[in-house]
C-alpha cells in the first residue's frame, strides 16, 4: 500500500473514531478521487475503525454517544462509497446475517440496541426484529433472510421462555441445524443457554458480537 493511500485510510479510520461526519465525509471523497478501491476505503477505513470504536467501547474507554457518533459518521461515509461500490458489481464481506429480537412479551430494547449497533460495526447485516417478537415470527424472518443467526433478548424473567420456544419450534420443522440461535439478556445464564440447547449465550454486548464470530466460523 503506498504512503500516500495509507495516509488517506488512516486519516478515515482517525474520524470515524472520533465521529467527525464532515471530515469523515471529506476524506472519503479524497480516496475516491485518488482512484482507492471503494471496497478498500470500507474495509480498512471505515470498517477497521468502526471495530476500534466497538472495543474501545466495550473496555469503557468510550461510550455509548461516542458509539452513535461514530456510527453516523460511518453512515455518512457509506451514503459516499455505495454509488461506487454499486457500480463495481462487488460488495463488501460481511461475517454473516443475524436477525435480532426482543423475546415475545418483553418491551426493553436498550440492550437489544447495542448488541445491534456492535454487529453492525464488526461487519454483520442485522435485522432488528424488534419487541415483543413470537417464535413463529424469528423463524419466519430466518427462513426469509437466509440468516447466520437468531439472537433473542429476554430482560424479563417471565419472557425468557420464548427463547425455548424458538429452539423448540426449530427442531419441529427440521430446521435447527440450519441457524445459530444465541440468547442474553439480564436474567439469561449459561446454565439456562444449556438446558434449552442454544448455540451459546453471552453476559455483555461486546462478548455477544465475540461469540457469532465464532458461531459463523463454524458453519
Amino acid at each position: 500500500m503506498s504512503t500516500d493511500k495509507k495516509a488517506l485510510l488512516d486519516e478515515l479510520q482517525q474520524a470515524v473514531i472520533e465521529g467527525d461526519e464532515e471530515g469523515a465525509k471529506a476524506i472519503t471523497q479524497k480516496c475516491l478521487d485518488a482512484g482507492i478501491p471503494p471496497l478498500e476505503t470500507v474495509e480498512i477505513g471505515l470498517r477497521d475503525g468502526l471495530r476500534i470504536v466497538g472495543e474501545k467501547f466495550e473496555k469503557l474507554e468510550l461510550f455509548l454517544p461516542d458509539m452513535i457518533m461514530a456510527a453516523d459518521a460511518g453512515n455518512e461515509v457509506m451514503k459516499l462509497l455505495e454509488p461506487a461500490i454499486g457500480a463495481s458489481n462487488l460488495q463488501a464481506s460481511s461475517p454473516g446475517t443475524v436477525i435480532v429480537g426482543a423475546a415475545k412479551g418483553d418491551i426493553h430494547t436498550i440492550g437489544k440496541n447495542i448488541l445491534i449497533m456492535l454487529f453492525k460495526l464488526a461487519g454483520f447485516k442485522v435485522h432488528d426484529l424488534g419487541e415483543d417478537v413470537s417464535a413463529t415470527t424469528f423463524l419466519e424472518e430466518a427462513r426469509k433472510l437466509n440468516a447466520d443467526i437468531i439472537a433473542i433478548s429476554s430482560l424479563m424473567t417471565s419472557t425468557m421462555p420464548c427463547q425455548r420456544e424458538v429452539i423448540n419450534l426449530l427442531k419441529d420443522v427440521n430446521e435447527r441445524d440450519k441457524f445459530k440461535v444465541m440468547v442474553g439478556g439480564a436474567p439469561v445464564t449459561q446454565q439456562w443457554a444449556d438446558q434449552i440447547g442454544a448455540d451459546g449465550y453471552a453476559e455483555t454486548a461486546g462478548g455477544g458480537v465475540t461469540l457469532a464470530l465464532k458461531l459463523v466460523a463454524q458453519k
